[in-house]
């Protein structure tokens, strides 16, 4: 039994259709924790148990990892809240679950930065590796899917790309760093759920196929969307006050900050990319195939 945790978001529901698609052929039964189970697919719905609720509540793990051999784990980022409660609070009580239930392995979405010198102030990245340490504790063999930033970010900012051409982050445009496509992220965390013969506690860095910077997104972007497409650099304090304008956690906003400059000062260039740490998806194919659908639309 897997036990699949934020099913419909960007990474889980690709990793659900790998998981289903693979279920027979491995033996595998599938469950799914799920706010609102109404958002699965009805396929879905008839293929999977769901255990409907928040995977941060207490009694909603308990009776998720009942039985379980294996967990898919993934924060949805609350901006409502501290960086450490978003992360390693919400994840308590599902860490005791685990060790109650004696789940053997969980797969879980975290980020780069460990062990470089800027770890232990990169915000939002320092409280997901806070969380990594909590579920290691439980005696799980764990594996954290090290992840650089996301292509999907960008779609974010698919409205100024079509009104404006112009896309911001705070970093400097020639620095360049792994990108990821969520769908690589997915794939990877299959492999590991389906062939659980891996013992221990580490990381797995999933780095996409090569490092860009701002300005080669900008040139890819121009490239496959046919129009100019260019990148301007935020200052921090407007970043910070458009946040807190949104109504987020200034606890939290100062977490964004603090990982976007961490960032800047190569929190994500620790791992050499490998045949293994690789993945496959380009920018260009996923400019074709997902971001320009949404900027031309």
């Amino acid at each position: 039994m897997i036990v699949i945790t934020a099913p419909t978001g960007n990474i889980g529901r690709h990793l659900l259709s790998l998981l289903l698609d693979a279920a027979s052929t491995h033996g595998e039964e599938l469950r799914v924790i799920a706010r609102d189970p109404a958002r699965l697919p009805d396929a879905v719905r008839g293929r999977v148990e769901v255990i409907t609720g928040s995977h941060g509540d207490a009694e909603v793990v308990d009776r998720a990892f009942e039985g379980a051999d294996a967990a898919f784990w993934l924060v949805p980022p609350d901006s409502s809240l501290s960086p450490v409660d978003a992360w390693s609070e919400f994840t308590r009580p599902a860490a005791e679950a685990l060790a109650a239930h004696g789940v053997g392995h969980v797969v879980g979405v975290s980020a780069l930065g460990r062990g470089t010198p800027v770890a232990d102030r990169a915000g939002l990245v320092t409280a997901s590796l806070a969380m990594d340490d909590l579920i290691a504790k439980t005696g799980v063999a764990y594996r954290a899917l090290a992840n650089p930033s996301f292509f999907e970010n960008l779609l974010e900012e698919a409205g100024s790309i079509r009104e404006k051409g112009v896309f911001t982050d705070v970093v400097d445009a020639d620095r360049k760093a792994p990108l990821v496509a969520v769908a690589d992220i997915a794939a990877v965390a299959a492999r590991l759920l389906l062939d659980r013969s891996w013992t221990g506690v580490g990381d797995v860095p999933v780095l996409g196929p090569r490092d860009l910077s701002p300005g080669d997104l900008a040139r890819i972007m121009t490239e496959q969307l046919g129009r100019p497409v260019r990148y301007e650099r935020q200052p921090v304090e407007e970043l910070r006050a458009t946040l807190v304008g949104y109504g987020l956690n200034e606890t939290f906003v100062q977490g964004i900050i603090d990982m976007k400059q961490a960032k800047d000062n190569g929190l994500d260039a620790g791992v050499t990319r490998t045949a293994d740490t690789a993945s496959p998806t380009t920018f260009e194919q996923w400019c074709a195939d997902t971001l320009k659908p949404v900027v031309l639309s």
